[in-house]
């Protein structure tokens, strides 16, 4: 690795450009792989405003889906949707290199083994999210509260490679927590995403408060939380029994939030059902765990939405 480290980031929308603009301001060479927004980000960067102050960025370099790159990153953060269709591990070969790390920070469960399978000689990074932010127009992202990253190596373990990217986005200003079994930590957000995200969906894009303080609103997500953490605890992972209660507090002092799959569907793009939904029912299948509610909101995703 360089002694500056050199960052490719594929699915620079708002997830991708904020941690990009964070290994930015670490002092880190980043260029991003825009499949829209091109034009725009070649001439202006990305205008990203947020709490922390001013974001906004110029990446190194600026490649088109299907473009070649001068070298091979040390670090490749990998941002898009988890959707049908998308192949994840295609997308990256061109950008591959031998010493190359596949940093994964995306949405769902279960959704690191194809890559692992297909790159098993480099280190695979998985991180999870805890962050609002949003894209507004092309370049234009919103960045409103959060920004922690939980880190750790798939399936498990704390590596050289997950040392030097915790040091790199901590000296940007972001809390890091480090993760010897990241899949238990998916878990634990899951129970957040599997209730919310979808559920959003079903109440035509409604937000956070929307959803809760409908009648009988908190006591469904409640539910599906119980039924999310059933079935991560059939699966090896228990999770700390006070966490409902927890997240209930936590989400209504975050606002009137609109979460990914909500602006997905409101802007009529495919949304992420198997990678937070899907999975978790046939996780629960496989244990033999009744999720009456969380089935019941899945098949009347399906429905709705045929192609996912």
């Amino acid at each position: 690795m360089t002694q500056t480290p050199s960052v490719l980031v594929v699915g620079a929308g708002a997830i991708g450009s904020f941690y990009g603009a964070l290994l930015k301001k670490a002092g880190c060479h980043v260029s991003v792989v825009l499949r829209s927004d091109y034009e725009v980000v070649s001439q202006s960067g990305f205008e990203i405003s947020s709490p922390m102050g001013n974001l906004s960025w110029q990446p190194d370099r600026v490649y088109r889906d299907g473009d070649r790159p001068d070298a091979a990153p040390d670090y490749l953060l990998l941002c898009v949707k988890v959707i049908p269709g998308v192949d994840r591990a295609a997308l990256v070969r061109p950008w591959m290199g031998k010493n190359t790390t596949l940093v994964l920070i995306e949405n769902g469960l279960d959704i690191e083994r194809e890559l692992a399978d297909t790159y098993p000689a480099n280190p695979l990074v998985s991180c999870l999210a805890f962050i609002a932010v949003s894209r507004t127009a092309p370049g234009q992202v919103s960045h409103q509260a959060y920004g922690q990253l939980v880190m750790g190596n798939f399936p498990k373990g704390f590596d050289s490679h997950c040392e030097r990217l915790t040091g790199l986005f901590r000296e940007a200003g972001i809390k890091v927590d480090q993760s010897q079994a990241i899949v238990g930590e998916r878990w634990r957000k899951c129970v957040w995403n599997a209730a919310f995200n979808p559920l959003s969906v079903l109440c035509n894009g409604a937000d956070t408060l929307t959803m809760l303080d409908a009648e009988g609103g908190e006591v469904l997500i409640r539910n599906l939380m119980r039924e999310v953490m059933a079935v991560a605890k059939a699966d090896g992972y228990p999770l700390p029994e006070d966490l409902v209660e927890k997240n209930i507090p936590g989400t209504r002092a975050m606002g009137a939030y609109k979460n990914s799959m909500a602006l997905d569907y409101l802007n009529d793009r495919p949304i992420e059902l198997d990678a937070i939904l899907g999975n978790v029912v046939a996780i629960a299948r496989q244990h033999q765990v009744a999720v009456p509610h969380l089935e019941t909101i899945l098949v009347a995703l399906r429905m709705r939405q045929p192609s996912s």
